[in-house]
């Protein structure tokens, strides 16, 4: 996928199930390897992410697509706070 990394600042970030994760920011780059490594949110979805500061890292890895909005995979169940069965 070839695109203009800044096209990416703003988007709307979804799972593949269609929950709410954050907004793209900031992108972190391998410059050795010249590629994306993560994406960096915030605005984050605070009722499925236990976290403390303003933002999370998603590794790119787990991007699907990135278009109007970036989907990445259902990986929420690994971060869902405690008690959230």
């Amino acid at each position: 996928m070839r695109t203009e990394l800044t096209s990416l600042f703003g988007l709307d970030i979804y799972t593949v199930n269609g929950i709410y994760v954050g907004k793209v920011t900031d992108l972190i780059i391998d410059v050795e390897s010249q590629s994306v490594s993560g994406i960096i949110a915030d605005h984050v979805n605070t009722d499925v992410f236990d976290v403390a500061g303003d933002g999370i890292i998603i590794p790119y890895r787990w991007v699907v697509t990135a278009a109007d909005i970036v989907l990445i995979r259902d990986v929420i169940r690994r971060f869902q706070k405690k008690g959230d069965d």
